[in-house]
């Protein structure tokens, strides 16, 4: 293909991670997988010709090495897409010291870390990046300050990219997702549905409580987001720089202050289920 880039993706063992690098590889992408656990993206590999390159992006060599990676076996970067994250939970009063630093170093340094390492290639390129964030860096829940944070400062350190390297030919925007189906989400479930003894039990009803009141009343499928990844990588995505793409459901086009007009919201548990239609 006359388009054929080379595009690192971070987080590729599972998730959003992985549905970016197979559907990138179906378009006929050179893709680089990283992320920390070897055997998912081994397995990757193998199923799509993706190259497989374990690492921890929080260390600054790391970082170095896969961008020298992707460098060593295709000769180019043109794209960067900054997935790897995980979630802790907390208030700011009682949240830990530790799950702060680890969520700052794999949400936040770690990007830093890889942008500063993918830049001068991506100048050369005139590249893209794109950024996973969530909708947490828009709005924000209870006891999820070290999350929502690091998600927030993502979105702003994507777009001092975009800002800085733009008339270089760089852009780099940022997806916000709601709930998706991943491995990170399908535990939160799990947590959720035990601590809410919802009706029926299990992980789907966890789903279906956390999403019903949004316009498309489910959860997202990673390949739904990967496919707005991709685009923003390409060209046809040429004047898109700095910008934020939900792709919620319809969750940030909603004002909770409204829902109640629309909705009887009854406590859990209630015999006629928690939230019901008018």
């Amino acid at each position: 293909m006359e388009d054929k880039r080379v595009v690192v993706v971070t987080g590729g063992g599972s998730g959003i991670g992985q549905a970016t690098a197979r559907l990138l590889g179906e378009e006929g992408h050179h893709v680089v997988v990283s992320g920390r656990r070897a055997e998912p993206l081994e397995r990757l590999a193998q199923e799509t010709g993706a190259l497989a390159h374990p690492s921890d992006v929080g260390d600054p060599d790391a970082a170095e090495g896969l961008v020298q990676a992707a460098l060593a076996a295709y000769g180019r970067l043109d794209g960067l897409v900054l997935n790897a994250g995980i979630g802790r939970g907390g208030a700011v009063g009682d949240m830990s010291l530790r799950d702060w630093d680890e969520v700052m170093r794999t949400n936040l340094t770690g990007p830093l870390l890889l942008l500063r390492a993918a830049i001068p290639h991506l100048l050369e390129s005139q590249g893209a990046v794109v950024a996973v964030a969530s909708v947490s860096a828009l709005r924000n829940g209870t006891s999820n300050a070290p999350y929502a944070t690091s998600k927030a400062a993502l979105l702003q350190l994507c777009r001092s990219v975009a800002v800085d390297y733009g008339r270089q030919g760089v852009r780099a925007n940022i997806v916000c997702p709601g709930w998706v189906r991943t491995e990170m989400a399908d535990r939160r479930m799990a947590r959720f549905a035990e601590e809410a003894q919802l009706p029926g039990g299990g992980m789907e009803a966890a789903y279906e409580e956390a999403t019903r009141l949004l316009p498309q009343g489910r959860p997202g499928e990673p390949r739904e987001i990967a496919e707005a990844i991709s685009w923003l990588l390409s060209p046809a995505a040429s004047y898109v720089n700095g910008a934020v793409l939900t792709v919620d459901g319809g969750a940030t086009a909603l004002d909770p202050g409204t829902l109640a007009f629309d909705y009887h919201i009854a406590p859990r548990g209630d015999e006629n289920g928690s939230v019901a239609p008018r």
